[in-house]
């Protein structure tokens, strides 16, 4: 598996070169953020507000009436929790084109429920005229940034940060809308999204082995959410649907499959996994999807009593996931 490391810092100076409207905004965690190589390439396009979120999400409004493309750079907690407001009368009812960029989505930090945001996509995507994005991989990560400039209007982004793998095909960019297709089968029809896509692919190739066959999907557009191959894929399976996703269940990917099938409605069975209507506390995102039961045993477990099989797999049946480093040289910080 390919790692990459600062995809998004590297990546962002490339994209934003010729593109002298975009401007790139900090609360204070600059090199947290990945954002430290655009301040010091194009000074004259940084601001920094200090830890002053609310300010820095009215004046990105401001700045888009104005003509200029702001990307608002913060963890993802300090986003939707602290300047919800904000965000909803001065960017996201007048339509404007800020472009979020929401670090450590749900438990890609140890920092605690102060610092995981993992009921983010439930109140983002409640508010109108606003698109979510989430990051799966670094080819995801590398190609976000044209996905969220072709949309007329705010784009909330669960960003991924530090060393990442590459799963997907870099020829292959994220396209608005669009879901990934990583395998098709009958039996099980599976929703992914961040980085429980890769916990998921896990699952699949040993559930392959075994004879289970199952359509696989990323999902990385979590609003709109209409993609018909998505709709298609809910309806045609055996068994029925699971959700994987990086987020409380509630208001989530989950959440919004079970409307799709609801409103289409589908008879098949859905299964949410997810992190189960409560708080984490501060560890290791292994220990906290192997904890709270969002890792790829805890998919193949599912997959299992859906079938009424036990199939006996075991981690070392499983391929090897990246094991990311909560201090490393690619990091700025450990939360």
């Amino acid at each position: 598996m390919e790692i990459l490391s600062k995809v998004h810092a590297k990546n962002l100076i490339k994209w934003a070169k010729d593109k002298l409207e975009a401007l790139v905004l900090s609360a204070d965690l600059t090199s947290s953020t990945e954002i430290d190589l655009f301040r010091d390439a194009y000074p004259d396009r940084f601001i920094s507000f200090g830890v002053a979120e609310q300010n820095m999400m009215s004046f990105a409004g401001g700045l888009a009436r104005e003509g200029f493309i702001p990307l608002v750079h913060t963890f993802a907690v300090f986003i939707y929790r602290r300047a919800y407001d904000q965000i909803a009368m001065s960017i996201a009812y007048p339509n404007l084109p800020v472009r979020m960029f929401g670090f450590l989505p749900g438990i890609t930090t140890p920092g605690g429920a102060t610092h995981q945001a993992v009921e983010d996509i439930a109140i983002m995507r409640s508010l109108p005229n606003m698109t979510i994005l989430e990051c799966g991989d670094a080819t995801d990560v590398e190609t976000v940034l044209d996905a969220a400039h072709s949309v007329n209007g705010p784009v909330y982004i669960r960003m991924l940060r530090g060393e990442i793998p590459r799963l997907f095909d870099k020829s292959e960019p994220m396209i608005l809308g669009k879901a990934r297709i990583l395998s098709r089968g009958n039996d099980i029809t599976i929703l992914s999204s961040g980085i429980c896509t890769e916990e998921a692919m896990r699952a699949v190739e040993a559930l392959k082995k075994h004879g289970i066959s199952i359509t696989h999907l990323h999902i990385s557009t979590l609003k709109p959410f209409n993609d018909s191959s998505v709709l298609e894929a809910l309806s045609a399976n055996k068994y029925g649907v699971i959700t994987m996703e990086n987020h409380t269940i509630v208001g989530g990917l989950g959440s919004i499959a079970a409307e799709k099938m609801a409103e289409a409605g589908l008879p098949n069975k859905l299964l949410r996994i997810g992190l189960k209507d409560t708080y984490l506390h501060g560890a290791s995102r292994e220990y906290l999807m192997k904890e709270y039961g969002f890792d790829a045993m805890a998919l193949i477990r599912e997959i299992e009593k859906i079938v009424d099989t036990r199939f006996g797999i075991t981690e070392d049946d499983l391929k090897k996931a990246h094991l990311e480093q909560v201090n490393s040289d690619a990091k700025a910080e450990a939360l």
